[in-house]
């Protein structure tokens, strides 16, 4: 809820329904996500999301608001059971759960200790942005990094660490790296509500090549 350049964002309206509320419609469709958690902070600001997830039954971990990465290690300290721990921001409504099953089988059949699918080269939209990584590894970095941004980011401490830790990447073909359907602007938000009103009544699990369509139409035609 203290994003900067968006405050409140994750609370903001889409169709009626809060814009984390639309996302976590979106990833529930996953097969390969068991459970869902919106680790957020316990600065009063975030009291609105973390009431709005309780009366929607969605688990919710609140911890320091700096230290994103501490969030991460206690909630997997919540649910030990785990083998394999997803980071998802929540500024993504337009989240395709078919990436994040990807990105998982992926991770599993690599046995890697981190994957994602934004580097080292982006081919997905921003926006679609996933990372999966072992809980031994996450657990690592909390104990381990110094580094305020590592411990701000959650993952940088594992994946600067190659010779340690065993990474692969999701990649897709042709790339759409130039998209932009993330949420840190109003023209961002403007655009994310414009596509849920174009495309969710006839579809609610309208997915990535009916955005893509979405934006291709809507693109100045050239000069």
């Amino acid at each position: 809820m203290s994003s900067t350049r968006l405050p409140g964002k994750v609370m903001a309206p889409v169709l009626g329904q809060p814009m984390i509320g639309r996302q976590i419609e979106r990833v529930s469709r996953s097969r390969r996500i068991d459970q869902l958690v919106v680790a957020t902070s316990l600065d009063p600001s975030d009291d609105p999301l973390a009431d709005w997830c309780a009366s929607a039954g969605v688990e919710v971990f609140r911890g320091d608001l700096g230290n994103v990465l501490a969030r991460f290690a206690g909630v997997l300290r919540r649910h030990p059971q785990a083998t394999t721990v997803l980071r998802l921001t929540a500024d993504c409504p337009l989240a395709d759960w078919t990436v994040i099953d990807d990105l998982v089988d992926l991770h599993v059949a690599q046995a890697a200790d981190y994957s994602n699918n934004v580097a080292p080269e982006r081919t997905f939209p921003h926006g679609l942005d996933a990372e999966a990584m072992r809980p031994d590894a996450l657990l690592a970095a909390a104990a381990e990094a110094a580094d305020p941004y590592e411990r701000e980011h959650v993952t940088p401490f594992i994946y600067r660490r190659p010779d340690r830790f065993r990474l692969a990447s999701l990649r897709r073909a042709p790339s759409l790296a130039h998209l932009r359907w993330t949420v840190d602007v109003p023209e961002d938000l403007a655009f994310v509500r414009e596509a849920y009103a174009q495309l969710y009544p006839a579809d609610p699990a309208f997915g990535t090549e009916a955005i893509v369509a979405l934006t291709r139409n809507s693109a100045p035609a050239p000069a």
